[in-house]
């Protein structure tokens, strides 16, 4: 009787342990798939600027008014997180309507025939040596030209939601010569190099 016993509570000690553990595993997993989290950016608070520098002289800014975008975000292999961005080139806004007219025409962005730039990130890291900066190479298409690129991404923050959603910031500030995408027009009025601020809010989906 003793014996029968021993071996039955010897069963129900085995029986609770694995039970214990393919919970344990099974929590360890759903938190696994939910480390890649998925943001959508919140335009309301996010800005893309750029600067141009007019007959070598003073720096001119603009802005796109119009932007949509996601990120995924995998916190336990960056490698797999993603970006991708789609600006509406006829958004663009310098404060004065003949120069906005201007650029959106074929002399500059050519806003019919091109009415998005687009980013796709191809990689994704951490940059060597900092600490809340990303490493991001992408393909960025201007004027239906595609070309990558490698840009420094700060996360500048984290945080939470009014619904209780997580909601996480990042900037890059970087630059590109237009003339590389096709668009040489006023190269001797306004500056080849044109200097790009992306700053992003985005929450969690």
């Amino acid at each position: 009787m003793k014996t029968d016993l021993g071996r039955k509570l010897q069963i129900f000690y085995i029986g609770s342990l694995v039970l214990a553990l393919l919970i344990i595993g099974f929590t360890h997993s759903g938190q696994l798939a939910d480390a890649a989290n998925a943001y959508e950016i919140d335009t309301a608070h996010s800005m893309i600027i750029f600067r141009a520098k007019h007959k070598g002289i003073a720096y001119n800014y603009g802005r796109f008014n119009e932007f949509t975008g996601g990120i995924t975000m995998d916190e336990t292999d960056i490698s797999k997180s993603t970006v991708e961005f789609e600006v509406k080139t006829a958004s663009v806004d310098t404060a004065n309507n003949k120069r906005d007219q201007h650029l959106r025409s074929p002399d500059f962005f050519s806003a019919k025939q091109f009415p998005v730039i687009t980013f796709k990130s191809t990689a994704v890291g951490m940059k060597e040596g900092k600490e809340d900066v990303l490493e991001v190479t992408g393909d960025l298409e201007l004027l239906g030209v595609k070309k990558s690129i490698t840009v420094d991404v700060a996360i500048t923050g984290k945080g939470t939601g009014q619904q209780g959603e997580s909601v996480i910031g990042f900037e890059s500030v970087f630059t590109i010569k237009r003339s590389e995408f096709g668009m040489t027009y006023g190269t001797g009025a306004v500056s080849d190099d044109i200097r790009l601020t992306v700053a992003i809010e985005a929450k969690q989906k």
